[in-house]
């Protein structure tokens, strides 16, 4: 156990392992709002799980954006919109897609199931964090290599060989 605490702390201090944390972050805030709202619009407003799954991921995914671009991977200025925003959103309607045919599925099946409305509630929003937490890795994978990753155009001079200055 002490062997395995050792390796996260080892991994935690590389610029790998500080983008892989910040992700883990970005992506708590995210499940936060999306279940925060999810619950507000099934829950209280009573809209049905695949309206309310499908405000509650749009609503999510401009932190979860801004987050991931600004703080796990650094990036400064503005997005570039078919390299990094589009492809974000179409990840994150990946996703809710897969969530809401997954919380859809939950809400017939306990239709008639005699469970109170706030049992429900909490069933649905558990198989909609579930849902995301499946396809969690592969953004990470895709975020890191393709969406986020440097490209040498963008880096300064100095970075990329092209200011003249051996490396």
């Amino acid at each position: 156990m002490r062997g395995r605490i050792r390796a996260a702390r080892a991994l935690l201090v590389t610029p790998e392992g500080r983008k892989m944390f910040r992700y883990s972050m970005a992506s708590v805030v995210s499940v936060v709002v999306s279940v925060a709202f999810l619950v507000l619009f099934d829950g209280v407003f009573r809209w049905g799980a695949v309206i309310s799954s499908t405000l509650a991921t749009a609503i999510a995914t401009i932190p979860s954006y801004e987050l991931n671009r600004k703080w796990a991977w650094g990036r400064s200025g503005r997005g570039h919109l078919w390299r990094e925003v589009v492809p974000f959103w179409v990840l994150a309607f990946i996703g809710w897609g897969f969530s809401t045919y997954s919380v859809k599925l939950t809400e017939s099946a306990l239709a008639h199931s005699g469970l109170a409305h706030l049992l429900r509630t909490g069933l649905i929003a558990v198989v909609y964090i579930a849902a995301f937490g499946v396809l969690w890795i592969v953004k990470f994978i895709i975020f890191n290599k393709v969406l986020f990753a440097n490209r040498a155009a963008e880096l300064p001079p100095a970075l990329d060989g092209r200011s003249g200055v051996p490396g």
